[in-house]
């Protein structure tokens, strides 16, 4: 199963390593399914069957000129799950962007063969700063980042991912290979999806969605993310989901699958055998 063809016609790549309880990594902006391969060999080692796709416009997968709201993203979550033949006890794992669709998912398919979730770096609830979400990003750096990539989209994610794994402002900061890898992960996209989904991740509203958390939720968070800040969104999440857990990483910026690879693999392991 290495494409799933979606309702409106895109192609999904998609990784399918194990076997036993399903659980569903979504990667984020602007990255690939290969982004959570250090967790995705561990969890399979460990008895599970995991599932890593290629959002629509980046990796392997197609890209069409639409569909890049969260609507049509959460659809794909629901495609590539029915092809897989997921009906019940799955687990679904969303990074930064991909919380979102972990969000809409449970609200639009009404989490549909969900037992429990994670949320990790997540933009849910809400990127934007505003009257009532004091703690977002301004409009304006939102803004900042479209014009950015537009102008010189390889010198962008040069800088972005610097602040995005914490070079020079944390302890422990990547190597310049996994820079080199990020950025080519990232030109892999096409400018079309990587402008809209930044507009999707940084301006949809996913408060409403809350409530339609049923299932036992992780939440991690580094609380010092400059990508994605902790009290507009991990802590606002665990605050707005009835079942959830949150657990920070003290000084840990955002690319915690690489950052904080082994500890994250335990944090998952331990939550998905309870």
């Amino acid at each position: 199963m290495p494409y799933v063809k979606t309702r409106d016609g895109a192609d999904i790549f998609v990784k399918d390593w194990g076997s036993g309880r399903p659980v569903v990594l979504i990667h984020g902006w602007p990255l690939s399914a290969d982004s959570w391969d250090p967790q995705a060999v561990a969890l399979a080692e460990a008895g599970y069957r995991v599932i890593a796709y290629d959002r629509r416009g980046f990796g392997r997968s197609s890209q069409p000129w639409d569909g890049y709201d969260y609507d049509t993203l959460t659809d794909d979550l629901a495609d590539v799950m029915q092809a897989a033949g997921v009906e019940r006890d799955a687990t679904l794992v969303g990074f930064s962007m991909g919380g979102g669709e972990v969000a809409r998912y449970m609200s639009r398919h009404g989490g549909k063969g969900v037992s429990s979730a994670a949320l990790i770096g997540s933009v849910v609830p809400y990127m934007l700063k505003t009257d009532n979400n004091p703690h977002g990003v301004s409009e304006a750096q939102l803004l900042q980042i479209a014009e950015g990539i537009r102008h010189d989209r390889p010198n962008f994610f040069r800088t972005f991912f610097k602040d995005f794994f914490g070079v020079g402002y944390v302890t422990s900061p990547v190597s310049e290979a996994t820079l080199d890898w990020a950025w080519r992960l990232a030109m892999q996209a096409s400018l079309r999806s990587t402008l809209e989904c930044a507009k999707s991740f940084g301006f949809t509203d996913f408060r409403p969605d809350l409530a339609a958390f049923r299932v036992p939720t992780l939440v991690i968070h580094g609380t010092g993310d400059k990508t994605v800040p902790i009290d507009a969104t991990g802590r606002a999440a665990a605050t707005g989901i009835a079942q959830s857990q949150l657990v920070e990483y003290d000084d840990a910026p955002h690319g915690l699958f690489a950052t904080e690879s082994d500890r994250l693999t335990e944090d998952l392991l331990t939550f998905l055998s309870r």
